[in-house]
């Protein structure tokens, strides 16, 4: 494998990291409606557990309430129990058909827990970046000591990764400002 390869496998597993941050992000409840706040809810559905986008549309027409509309109306009961078994603290309400979601207010205490969850979520894509750097060096060594690669492109290649490490650690702390700022706007 040359060193490019490396430098562009470690690349892509921060940017993978970033994103799966980023999705962490987006599924946390901030007070204003949106569909991916029901992306990880699975319904009993014609004797499997299926994902909620397979068997309805899911809109949020207003700041404060999501509308999800089973294709079968016949689900309407199973998909109100999936949403009040999510850990969303949402309350669904029909009409026969379709399930409409208020996204209550937050209180101080939620949003100030809901940041202390989202601070969790960016520590952990951080280690995992770090994780990446570290494997990314141990496989430089390796290269090292087999005589693949000289100590100075050893180095030069260290500080390459090790700048991209930082790249991406930005990049998360940008995020998590972000959605700090979110959750503790009123």
């Amino acid at each position: 494998m040359s060193m490019d390869a490396t430098i562009t496998r470690a690349k892509q597993r921060m940017e993978k990291a970033v994103e799966v941050t980023r999705r962490e992000f987006a599924s946390i409840r901030t007070g204003r409606a949106t569909t991916v706040l029901l992306d990880g809810i699975k319904v009993e559905a014609y004797g499997s557990t299926v994902p909620l986008v397979q068997v309805a549309s899911m809109s949020a027409p207003e700041p404060r309430l999501l509308v999800v509309q089973p294709w079968d109306r016949s689900l309407i009961p199973d998909v109100e129990k999936a949403i009040q078994r999510s850990d969303l603290g949402l309350t669904p309400s029909n009409d026969g058909t379709v399930i409409r979601l208020p996204i209550p207010q937050l209180t101080e205490d939620r949003r100030k827990d809901l940041v202390r969850l989202v601070r969790r979520v960016a520590e952990e894509g951080r280690v995992a970046i770090r994780n990446v750097r570290r494997d990314s060096n141990e496989d430089l060594k390796k290269r090292e000591k087999t005589k693949e690669i000289s100590e100075d492109e050893s180095h030069r290649l260290g500080d390459e990764i090790q700048e991209l490490t930082d790249e991406y650690i930005a990049e998360l702390d940008e995020a998590l400002s972000r959605k700090e700022k979110e959750i503790m706007e009123v």
